[in-house]
């Protein structure tokens, strides 16, 4: 345990930024299933809206530093190309 005041302090951000790291990665993991589910139960409505949120939340962990933005785009071009495969048929 530290024993410095500002050591203290540091563990204690440390903890906050672990967990609201977290919380998004998790997040996007959640989207990226959801709007997978939607485009295989053919719902072009419900797989649009979650898309457009998993590129947002996609977008923000690439900003924070959670993912790589490659990785990152190579999602929503996956998830994109999949939307638009289930509109035209």
């Amino acid at each position: 345990m530290a024993n410095i005041k500002s050591s203290k302090k540091a563990i204690k951000v440390i903890a906050k930024k672990t967990e609201n790291n977290h919380e998004l990665k998790a997040r996007v993991k959640n989207l990226v299933k959801d709007t997978q589910k939607a485009v295989n139960e053919e719902d072009a409505t419900k797989a649009n809206a979650l898309y457009k949120d998993t590129q947002k939340y996609l977008d923000k962990a690439v900003s924070k530093g959670l993912i790589k933005k490659k990785t990152a785009n190579r999602q929503k071009s996956r998830l994109s190309s999949k939307v638009k495969d289930m509109k035209a048929n």
